[in-house]
């Protein structure tokens, strides 16, 4: 009695399930008698992951992270790059030709900046006006280019000046990486409650209760 009981509500329960699929099935059918189906145009939706506000801050986060990135490596490479200038300076270079060294020879991230500036000049720019496109588009190396610029304009030594902007980086770096270091411990927190904690409990603490409620 109770097995016809299941399979008569199992039956009926497919039944139920077949309703809605039957009744698709047959507009279908009606809709392919009449001709064929005429697809409607895909409209953006206001969340769409193509062009909606969703994928613009997406977008915008990803800029944002990349920005940081580039000011990071461009703050790390430039004690590099301050050398450079100061040997070019010493060595009798002009601002331009200062520049022209570390396009040379300079550090990738800062490289390709520097560069585009020289190209400006090449093309009729005047060293100020490149060296403030350079000061706009990568600001960490904003007091490199007023330095020279005022080397280039009012016949200043950039050596001193570069030289002093050199240890400042340095400075400026060494306290980055010393909060970094103080951050650390903080940091791992998370692994070591979480991670670290619980494996130990389960190699050390589980097996001696399991093997103690085995001997009851």
């Amino acid at each position: 009695m109770t097995s016809v009981l299941v399979v008569g509500c199992g039956l009926g329960w497919g039944a139920l399930a077949a309703v809605p699929l039957v009744r698709r099935g047959q507009r279908d059918a009606i809709r392919n008698r009449f001709g064929p189906r005429v697809a409607r145009p895909s409209v953006p939706t206001r969340w769409s992951w193509d062009g909606g506000p969703v994928m613009r801050v997406v977008r915008g986060v990803l800029r944002k992270r990349r920005q940081r990135d580039l000011d990071a490596r461009l703050q790390e490479e430039l004690p590099t790059v301050l050398d450079l200038l100061v040997v070019a300076v010493g060595a009798g270079a002009t601002p331009r030709g200062a520049l022209e060294t570390v396009a040379r020879w300079g550090p990738p991230a800062i490289v390709a900046p520097v560069r585009r500036a020289l190209v400006a000049t090449e093309l009729g720019a005047s060293l100020a006006d490149a060296l403030g496109d350079l000061s706009t588009e990568s600001p960490a190396l904003a007091p490199v280019a007023d330095a020279l610029l005022a080397s280039a304009e009012l016949g200043a030594p950039a050596g001193p000046a570069l030289a002093r902007l050199g240890d400042e980086s340095r400075s400026a770096l060494r306290r980055q990486a010393e909060a970094r270091a103080r951050t650390l411990p903080v940091k791992l927190l998370f692994p070591l409650v979480f991670l670290v904690l619980p494996a130990f409990g389960l190699l050390t603490v589980v097996p001696a209760v399991i093997s103690a409620l085995s001997r009851l």
